[in-house]
């Protein structure tokens, strides 16, 4: 790992997600894997404010060196690094939508082919837990069970994968399901897919989208 590189690839990744809406202010955090720990965003400072060294290098036991602290998420981050070695990257948002889900406490159902590109039928909502919280950290852990992604309940959503690209691309994709979920559901009640679709799907996706 060049650890030049990825501090500025967190900084254009969270960038990323305020122009996109996803995130406003000092929300959200982004972190990589790295050899015996990660590299984190830091807590409390702006995106237009972030500068590379203000990225933290920490361990998963929560210690780290420098003048910046980590993001006060930092352990939501290290428990799934953790618990899925695949994840090679973490991002935490709290885009419109995907807020506007987790308050209703209800996962994102198999409206749309689509939901079951993270791994399973629906997208989950965890149980509910106080913000920069150990309790926060496991039940997201939880909901991520065989998934790449959930809804915090009234908070926000987190995704991983198995680089920085990747775990964006979910965070992005998750927002716009749970908005077109949300707008189907303002029209009528959505019809879910079921039955022998279900093996459809999931056969199709052990290959969908990907190169040769």
């Amino acid at each position: 790992m060049n650890l030049e590189i990825e501090r500025t690839s967190l900084i254009t990744a969270t960038q990323t997600l305020d122009a996109s809406g996803m995130n406003v202010g000092t929300t959200g955090n982004i972190s990589v894997r790295m050899a015996g720990g990660m590299l984190i965003t830091p807590t409390g400072i702006a995106t237009s404010a972030l500068r590379p060294e203000q990225m933290v290098a920490m361990q998963l036991d929560g210690s780290w060196d420098g003048a910046f602290r980590p993001s006060s998420e930092w352990e939501m981050h290290a428990e799934i690094y953790k618990a899925f070695p695949e994840a090679g990257a973490v991002v935490h948002a709290h885009p419109d939508h995907c807020v506007a889900l987790s308050c209703l406490r209800e996962p994102l159902p198999l409206f749309h082919y689509m939901v079951a590109g993270f791994g399973g039928d629906d997208v989950r909502c965890s149980d509910y837990a106080l913000f920069a919280s150990s309790e926060l950290a496991k039940v997201a852990v939880v909901a991520l069970k065989d998934r790449s992604a959930c809804l915090l309940a009234n908070h926000g959503m987190i995704a991983f994968g198995a680089d920085l690209d990747m775990a964006l691309i979910r965070t992005i994709k998750l927002e716009t399901l749970a908005r077109q979920y949300l707008l189907a559901r303002s029209a009528g009640t959505p019809v879910l897919i079921e039955g022998s679709e279900l093996a459809a799907i999931r056969g199709r996706y052990k290959n969908y989208g990907q190169q040769k």
